[in-house]
């Protein structure tokens, strides 16, 4: 922690006695001061408790967290994963084939070129009819078996993205390891029209494995041969293990160790939404997050999008305690985007110690959480209204629908604005019963697009994915390993093998080991 903390912590108990609304009436040109446009985003950031003091001592801080020189080691291939000793290079999934990065003395560009276009082949044969099951049928359902980044960034996506469609085959998605999640979907799908995607960086994910080992039974019982193999595709790191499940070394796509699984969407494992939005779809996607990258990498601090939301979270978990940030896209073609973004932001800066193992003393990552406008306003608006709690508010709206229902999404853009402004502006403190007073005063984003087009969606995700890197830098933390996500994992493991030999290990607790006793009496 740097004198730049105590500075921006002083300024902050300064500023945020102050109403916001006055801050507008006390500065006739703040929208233009705080506000800016990258390609298909507008980013208005003036209901923040900022001013032209606490801009400049934040840029300042950014600065001497050499925030920078941090964003180029992103994008040159260094290793930003310093616990893993390897880079972070999701950003070069998104890169124009026609450019070059070496790491290890390998061009990756080349080798991502080779793997999408592969995937683009599978995509086409699925979309003309040529792709067969085990009976010659041709594929109507595709279900994809994945958990976390494997499942999160597709399944949203192909949702946000339904309008942009291109194929009659419908998409499915089983992550959980609960029997329903698996019966639900296999209930919908005839065996010999159904495609399974098997998507797993280590192939060893026990959630999938478990869900394609229901998957592949299910098919040799439908079809009655043993002879599957046409009916499984894998989306891998390791496609040893894929091809030792059965899968032909054809119907293997690989990525590599370098791509986390929450920024794996613009790899292979984009494979369900390629086949969702056809292959001109998807490129436009991608040409979305590239415009952000380049944007990230080359703009200023002061008028660099990602830099300044990062910023702004942070001056509010430092100078207010605001541990919590709610994301309200006006959308509901976006309901699962607060779930996307719960897994990129708290799995990569949901951490305790700084890069070098230290404990850290001061709070990091937020709690992310949110739904899609207008259902939140007859749920937890009160709260943001009249609770108690101190909650930033990104609001997400897009001027124009693919609906042709140009009316009612009027009111559904009023509904965000209006909304926005309540929360500033609060009312009148003259109100006659003090139950009826809402304070006001509350911060607030609005990130404005024209549609929700597949660029515009890729542009989207880019700004949150950087937006979280640059936190983790201004904390100076691995946003790139996840270790608390393989501690309960490890744990679970045992507990099966207690449970299938009826008894439990008597190092552990005497809390576990009853439940597993309840458990095993009741079999």
């Amino acid at each position: 922690m740097n004198n730049s903390w105590q500075t921006l912590y002083e300024m902050a108990q300064t500023i945020k006695n102050k109403r916001l609304a006055d801050l507008f009436s006390q500065d006739k040109d703040r929208v233009q001061k705080f506000s800016l446009s990258v390609d298909e985003v507008y980013l208005d950031y003036s209901k923040n408790f900022i001013d032209d003091a606490t801009m400049t001592a934040l840029v300042d801080f950014a600065q001497t967290c050499e925030l920078p020189q941090k964003v180029k080691h992103l994008f040159s291939g260094e290793s930003v994963n310093n616990t893993e000793n390897r880079p972070a290079l999701h950003t070069a999934l998104r890169q124009c084939s026609s450019t070059s990065l070496s790491v290890n003395g390998e061009n990756i560009i080349a080798s991502i070129k080779s793997q999408k276009e592969k995937m683009f082949r599978l995509v086409n044969e699925l979309h003309q009819g040529i792709f067969h099951g085990a009976t010659g049928k041709k594929i109507t359902d595709v279900v994809n078996l994945g958990i976390g980044g494997s499942d999160l960034g597709p399944a949203m996506a192909v949702e946000a993205l339904n309008d942009y469609q291109q194929t009659p085959i419908k998409l499915h998605f089983v992550s959980n390891i609960d029997p329903d999640a698996i019966s639900s979907v296999l209930k919908e799908c005839d065996c010999a029209t159904t495609l399974f995607i098997i998507s797993s960086k280590s192939f060893t994910t026990p959630e999938t494995l478990e869900n394609a080992k229901v998957a592949k039974e299910w098919l040799q019982k439908g079809l009655k041969t043993q002879e599957v193999v046409k009916h499984f595709v894998a989306v891998t790191a390791n496609p040893e293990k894929a091809h030792a499940f059965g899968i032909l070394p054809e119907n293997i796509l690989c990525f590599w160790e370098w791509v986390g699984g929450r920024y794996s969407i613009w790899s292979t494992i984009g494979l369900p939404l390629a086949i969702a939005i056809g292959l001109e779809n998807y490129e436009e996607f991608l040409l979305g997050a590239r415009k952000m990258d380049e944007h990230f990498k080359e703009a200023p601090i002061e008028q660099n999008m990602p830099v300044i939301l990062g910023l702004l979270g942070w001056w509010y978990i430092h100078g207010w305690q605001g541990t919590t940030i709610a994301v309200l896209p006006y959308s509901e073609r976006l309901k699962r985007f607060a779930d996307y973004l719960q897994q990129l932001d708290m799995e990569s800066n949901g951490k305790s110690v700084d890069k070098q193992g230290e404990r850290l003393g001061y709070a990091t990552g937020p709690i992310v959480w949110g739904q899609a406008g207008t259902n939140g306003q007859h749920a937890f608006y009160q709260l943001l209204h009249q609770g108690t709690h101190f909650i930033p508010i990104d609001f997400i709206v897009f001027k124009h629908s693919n609906s042709v229902l140009a009316e009612q999404h009027k009111h559904l853009i009023a509904n965000a604005i209006a909304q926005a402004a309540a929360l500033m502006h609060g009312s009148d403190t003259s109100a006659k019963f003090a139950h009826e007073h809402m304070p006001g005063n509350k911060p607030s984003n609005m990130l404005m697009l024209e549609k929700l087009t597949p660029r515009a969606l890729g542009q989207l995700l880019a700004l949150y994915e950087h937006k979280v890197y640059v936190q983790g830098v201004l904390w100076d933390i691995n946003s790139f390993d996840q270790p608390g996500v393989e501690l309960g994992k490890k744990l679970a493991k045992k507990v099966v093998e207690c449970i299938n030999h009826k008894k439990a290990e008597a190092t552990m607790d005497a809390s576990t080991q009853s439940l597993i006793e309840k458990v095993i009496t009741s079999d």
